[in-house]
């Protein structure tokens, strides 16, 4: 009774330590996961100046833009983030301190009126590639109606955020580009510098005339470059390097021979089979709908020189291979061969289906139409105006003349060319639609040596490692990843054994792209990696990273990567980048030499280092390139700062060192049209404000990037 009277006494205390106790477990649950209480930092994509983007928008985004699209995975998120979400909330934000906006009226007429936004005119197209203001009224009348595909309608409605953010950006580019004023001294300068010309004569020496041994390339010296170029080498977030081992896969010799000897056999077959498109199909062969002539400069042909001697002289029916194109066995069949015309005349209506109700639909509509034709009571220039659906021929009747072979789908490109006959109309479906022909003429361009063509299909397969080839060459990187566990090690061993050691780009957090080996899961994977808080600098990844080949789907590179150094956002570590810079510096310290070596003489000049004089002529202060010069702006600075006939000092550029000596430098004529020079340059500087004033916007926001948390 005593001890609970004594606790009474205290109790404050017990509170005291189950508060603590409930903070311990709040503070310890924070770390659970990597979540922080109250904020779900897992669906944070990130922010730009405190806005927030989440997971799950993002997603949203990338569903409804990019379903079904056979774009990179990576290059589309990385700009869905950088255009749909950073810009547009960038672009968003300073449109509205601006007192900018877009309102309902003007949206929908960026979506659906006369002149749309660029964004709908490139994504609203026809099968020529062209705009459609027709299928736009369409999908207008579908969303009106309610009706439209649920999967198009949310790309729509996500396309609208695009819309908006793209006309922000015009009116924001307006404000800014409308409100530059070129001054009449800065309109003065850039009429000297466009017009003004120096012609020179020039003695170049490259910087190999002096040896690497005869210069010393000190740490300051490096140093002192990196100060002198912050811009350049600066980088605003933190960059890592890698070193890899690339394995390659190639097929073997007996890969080879297993690959042809299976073809051999599947041709053996394909010149018995009964049905040549069923056999085709199953063995995943092409029949080439075209007929191509032994003329080997035609377009799109399929055939080689030697081919074309063989089929052309067999009979049809001949299977010809295997054979080896590109990477490929081949063996080709003779489907046909035939005398056709050069070019025919013909006129069709169009009327266009997708579905079975539609084509049924359009054959009633061409049938009556038929009648009409073929009684008299209307003409093909009327009907072919008021009923057909293809742009390129409605407009004439309906006509096309001198089609050449192969220029059409194969059902109508056969019916005008041999099929059908000349004055008579016919009813085909193809691929867009139903069609009511009529051949009006076929032509040759020599009745007396009439074109010969032959109709082909092939069935080929790749010329690619084998299983068994793939996993011999993945043993040899896993043993090459396993003996050598640091960066140094995998260096010496891969020198040892003939192999080259890669070195990455400068990569951050969010990038899929390593150098050759391109985009994609892998080369993520590796970035991944190398970004992983357990992995030391110096360190050999655990793990063989594996490509495949994009198109035959087979592993056909295995790389041993290192994480080679890892560099703080701001100016880089002089280890990190010595390779780079270097030779920069070492040709600056050999220009040095060179120069104290060089008399103002360019006769002089030219005998010490064995070279010669040259001249460049009509030079103009604004070029970036001078040929036999080359990108040397430091060398045209100092031409224009001499006199006529006076030599220069010695100047070290990019490529060597020049000395330089005037011969004629023009001054432009003082003009009196400095109106039409200051519209003139200020046109070139609101050109840049495209490019750069979004991207100065950025530089100044506040953006914090979650994206490489998940993937």
């Amino acid at each position: 009774m005593a001890l609970i009277g004594q606790i009474r006494k205290r109790s404050w205390l017990l509170i005291m330590f189950i508060g603590m106790g409930l903070a311990l477990f709040i503070i310890t649950s924070m770390f659970v996961g990597n979540q922080i209480p109250f904020l779900d930092t897992q669906n944070v994509a990130g922010s730009v100046n405190g806005e927030t983007i989440n997971w799950t928008d993002f997603q949203a985004a990338d569903d409804a833009l990019y379903s079904g699209s056979g774009s990179d995975y990576y290059a589309r998120r990385n700009a869905l983030w950088n255009n749909y979400f950073v810009e547009s909330a960038i672009v968003g934000q300073e449109a509205e301190e601006l007192g900018l906006g877009v309102s309902e009226t003007e949206m929908q007429d960026l979506q659906f009126g006369p002149n749309p936004s660029p964004i709908v005119r490139q994504r609203v197209i026809n099968q020529t590639g062209q705009f459609d203001p027709n299928q736009l009224a369409q999908i207008r009348s579908l969303m009106e109606q309610g009706s439209l595909n649920p999967g198009y309608a949310r790309f729509w409605e996500a396309q609208k955020k695009e819309i908006r953010t793209d006309r922000l950006k015009t009116k924001l580019n307006d404000l800014v580009s409308k409100s530059m004023f070129t001054p009449t001294w800065m309109v003065e300068q850039y009429n000297t510098s466009k017009n003004g010309k120096a012609t020179f004569r020039y003695v170049k020496v490259p910087f190999d005339e002096v040896d690497n041994s005869e210069v010393e390339v000190s740490d300051a010296d490096l140093k002192n470059y990196l100060m002198e170029n912050k811009a350049k080498y600066s980088e605003e977030e933190e960059t890592r390097k890698i070193n890899y081992v690339v394995f390659d896969v190639f097929p073997s010799r007996e890969d080879s021979i297993a690959i042809r000897d299976t073809l051999a056999r599947v041709a053996r077959d394909f010149a018995t089979a009964t049905d040549d498109t069923l056999f085709v199909e199953d063995n995943e062969g092409i029949m080439n709908p075209g007929y191509y002539t032994n003329d080997l400069t035609e377009q799109n042909t399929p055939l080689s020189q030697t081919l074309a001697d063989t089929l052309f002289n067999a009979p049809v029916g001949a299977v010809v291979g295997p054979y080896i194109d590109g990477n490929r066995y081949v063996v080709t069949k003779l489907m046909d061969r035939r005398v056709m015309p050069d070019s025919v005349d013909s006129r069709h209506i169009l009327i266009s289906a997708t579905t079975p109700d539609q084509f049924i639909a359009a054959e009633k509509t061409l049938d009556s139409l038929r009648i009409l034709l073929e009684d008299g009571t209307a003409n093909w220039d009327t009907l072919a105006k008021n009923f057909s659906q293809d742009p390129g021929s409605s407009g004439n009747g309906g006509k096309y003349e001198n089609t050449t072979p192969n220029q059409f789908v194969p059902e109508f490109s056969d019916l005008i060319f041999f099929k059908g006959n000349i004055g008579e109309l016919y009813t085909i479906r193809t691929q867009f639609g139903v069609h009511l022909i009529e051949p009006l003429a076929r032509k040759y361009t020599d009745r007396n040596n009439r074109t010969e063509r032959v109709k082909i299909s092939t069935i080929s397969l790749p010329i690619v490692p084998s299983q068994e080839t793939q996993e011999d060459v993945l043993g040899k990187a896993q043993d090459f990843m396993a003996n050598n566990r640091t960066v140094e090690e995998m260096a010496t061993a891969a020198e040892s054994a003939g192999f080259t050691v890669e070195t990455s780009n400068a990569l951050k957090a969010n990038d899929y792209l390593i150098g050759a080996m391109g985009s994609g899961e892998t080369s993520r994977s590796i970035v991944r990696w190398a970004f992983d808080g357990n992995t030391k600098v110096g360190g050999v990844a655990p793990e063989v990273f594996s490509y495949q080949d994009p198109v035959e789907f087979f592993d056909n590179k295995y790389v041993v990567a290192g994480l080679r150094n890892v560099q703080d956002a701001g100016l880089p570590n002089i280890a990190n980048v010595r390779d780079e810079i270097l030779p920069l510096v070492r040709n600056m310290k050999k220009g040095e030499v060179i120069a104290s070596k060089l008399s103002q003489d360019l006769t002089t000049a030219a005998s010490t280092f064995n070279t010669q004089i040259d001249t460049a002529s009509n030079v103009t202060f604004n070029r970036s390139f001078v040929t036999g010069v080359g990108n040397e702006p430091k060398v045209i600075g100092a031409a224009f700062n001499l006199d006529a006939n006076g030599v220069s000092a010695p100047v070290v550029g990019s490529s060597g060192v020049f000395l330089i000596q005037l011969i004629t430098k023009t001054e432009p004529t003082t003009t009196a049209n400095i109106p039409s020079l200051r519209r003139e340059a200020s046109s070139a500087s609101r050109g840049q404000v495209t490019s750069f004033l979004v991207r100065s916007m950025r530089k100044g926001a506040d953006v914090e990037d979650n994206r490489a948390r998940v993937y």
